[in-house]
């Protein structure tokens, strides 16, 4: 098994002639997909120096802040796992170890190379869930596949999130573009950051947003004058199978797309960072798009998503039935191209791996 150090943390990686796909040890973060031939890998790398989150001590590292996200901080790169939370802990929760998006993004993973690919799996014991994830290369696709196991003997909700993040050099708040194949959408009635350009709790059909000064903003673009913030929740296309999104930078003429089962994840959550963050360990230097799909619209506790039920008629959680398994797939893809891709079509699942 190929191990290695990226950006000075334990890592494990996986490559073909098109791709190298590196997975971080502690917090399982898919923190690289790295297009060989640019030479570049659209994902989140923040800006400040991660630690390993099995090292993070409070009096240690007030660099990450002092909130139940610092340990996430700590060590997010990338793609990262929200499992069962998508949000922050209650007070309860957070007393007994709980951390923002859940234990699946600060956990230690057992990583392993298998002829099907790369196997990583974690038990969860303040969420007493057991959760496995194979990561496999078909040219420049990645395709993954999660297993949820639930541990305990009763029916409870859960959160499931693909909290996907890009950044610079890949993402330019001016140039690239997005597409998606979501519906009807809301602006989130919270700030994530101090600069929210978007009218809060408006609804709208995706792109256009209304904006608080009372026109309109085409999400399929960032804002591109700083500082800027936002989040809002997107409806996957309910007459297509497959939901997707591809992010598209004219520079480097690279088209990066996530594609989806719709009733594994109807929920899409766009979340904009430009330099607007200015506590630690932000500081007014992050640009940052978050693309997050999962089983829920909005980042938020565990009470709030059970109370909200549902949004546009749509649930906003999961059930995970007593001792059961639940299993999802879905692919990453990274091509060449001279434009933005109108669609992406859901690769065959019967392709060889490697």
């Amino acid at each position: 098994m190929p191990k290695t150090i990226f950006k000075g943390r334990e890592a494990v990686t996986i490559e073909n002639e098109n791709l190298r796909v590196t997975v971080l040890v502690e917090g399982g973060h898919i923190a690289e997909v790295l297009d060989k031939s640019s030479g570049i890998s659209p994902l989140w790398v923040p800006h400040w120096s991660s630690i390993e989150p099995s090292l993070y001590a409070p009096e240690l590292h007030p660099q990450f802040g002092s909130g139940p996200d610092a340990k996430l901080l700590a060590g997010i790169m990338g793609h990262n796992l929200c499992l069962d939370l998508f949000g922050s802990p209650s007070a309860e929760e957070a007393a007994i170890g709980y951390t923002a998006h859940g234990e699946g993004s600060v956990a230690g993973y057992e990583i392993d190379e298998s002829p099907d690919g790369l196997q990583m799996r974690v038990v969860l014991p303040l969420a007493q869930i057991s959760f496995s994830r194979l990561l496999q290369l078909h040219g420049n696709f990645v395709r993954i596949r999660e297993t949820v196991e639930s541990l305990a003997a009763f029916d409870r909700p859960i959160a499931w999130t693909q909290h996907v993040t890009l950044s610079p050099p890949f993402l330019d708040p001016a140039t690239s573009t997005f597409r998606t194949s979501m519906t009807r959408s809301i602006v989130a009635s919270f700030d994530p950051g101090f600069d929210a350009y978007l009218k809060p709790g408006a609804e709208f059909d995706w792109p256009n947003a209304p904006r608080k000064d009372g026109g309109i903003s085409d999400l399929c673009q960032m804002q591109p004058a700083a500082p800027a913030s936002g989040y809002t929740a997107h409806l996957a296309d309910p007459m297509r199978e497959h939901a997707y999104f591809v992010a598209y930078s004219p520079r480097y003429q690279l088209a990066f797309s996530y594609t989806w089962k719709r009733k594994d994840f109807p929920w899409m959550g766009i979340w904009e960072e430009n330099c607007s963050r200015q506590q630690t360990p932000w500081n007014g230097c992050c640009i940052a798009r978050g693309m997050e799909f999962g089983v829920s619209p909005f980042p938020e506790s565990r009470r709030e998503m059970v109370d909200r039920r549902r949004l546009f008629a749509v649930p906003t959680y999961r059930w995970l039935p007593a001792r059961s398994r639940q299993e999802v797939e879905y692919w990453i893809c990274s091509q060449h191209s001279t434009s933005v891709p109108e669609t992406i079509s859901a690769p065959p699942s019967a392709a060889k791996s490697r």
